[in-house]
């Protein structure tokens, strides 16, 4: 079975790089409120929604390109759409949920918000846009020569995602885990204690097992033992 996990590297102010990353999520701010600007007036005035294929086809044609085209790559900028995407369907979701089940809600949910003018998004770039080579992550050629050094070797895609004071840069991978057996039935109990060191026991008629443990106790007690009569002298030479 395919997990994905993520190695995450932190880029601070100090970083040449971390300016031009900073700027390319302010471009994903502005794409996502366009875009939601666009779908928002659309589901206000005719209670239709313009789906990500729609969107993206809209937002490449002349004179409605600009937020999309400043956008690092292609694939940077569907991502972006796909999340605003993402977010619509959560509340079309929630709406749905909220028309049956009115008690769940302190009220009707609300249409995805814009965010802050000044704000920013994350930057998702996907494995067309970077490659690996040498344990090592090659940004496209917009981002000005960027690397990063990786352990990774399945890349899936990089978040780039910003913070207060720095920005984290999250690269999501896969590895193969070995699948989970299903529950059987069959169980086993183990209690552990002292003189009876572990007690094993089953459900399927296997004779349970129990562990004497007072040997083991015995030894820990003559330790013990040991222990504080070498404290005592130690107290006294000091």
């Amino acid at each position: 079975m395919k997990v994905n996990r993520v190695e995450k590297h932190i880029i601070y102010p100090k970083n040449p790089y971390y300016q031009m990353l900073d700027e390319y999520c302010f471009k994903s701010k502005n794409l996502y409120n366009f875009a939601n600007y666009q779908i928002r007036q659309k589901f206000c005035k005719e209670g239709k929604y313009i789906s990500y294929n729609q969107m993206d086809k809209l937002l490449k044609q002349e004179g409605m390109d600009n937020d999309y085209r400043n956008m690092p790559t292609a694939q940077s900028a569907q991502q972006t759409l796909k999340l605003l995407d993402k977010n619509w369907k959560s509340f079309f979701k929630a709406i749905k949920d909220w028309s049956k089940n009115k008690e769940k809600y302190t009220g009707r949910p609300k249409l995805p918000k814009y965010l802050p003018k000044n704000g920013r998004n994350v930057l998702i770039l996907t494995s067309q846009d970077c490659k690996l080579k040498d344990n090592k992550i090659i940004f496209p050629k917009g981002f000005n020569g960027l690397t990063l050094k990786t352990k990774v070797d399945n890349l899936q895609q990089i978040r780039i995602l910003p913070r207060n004071n720095h920005i984290v840069i999250e690269v999501v991978y896969q590895i193969e885990i070995p699948e989970t057996r299903k529950d059987n039935g069959r169980l086993i109990s183990i209690d552990i204690g002292l003189d009876n060191f572990a007690t094993i026991s089953n459900n399927v008629g296997v004779k349970p097992i129990i562990l004497n443990g007072k040997g083991l106790k015995s030894i820990n007690q003559y330790y013990n033992k040991k222990i504080s009569h070498y404290r005592q002298i130690a107290k006294r030479m000091n």
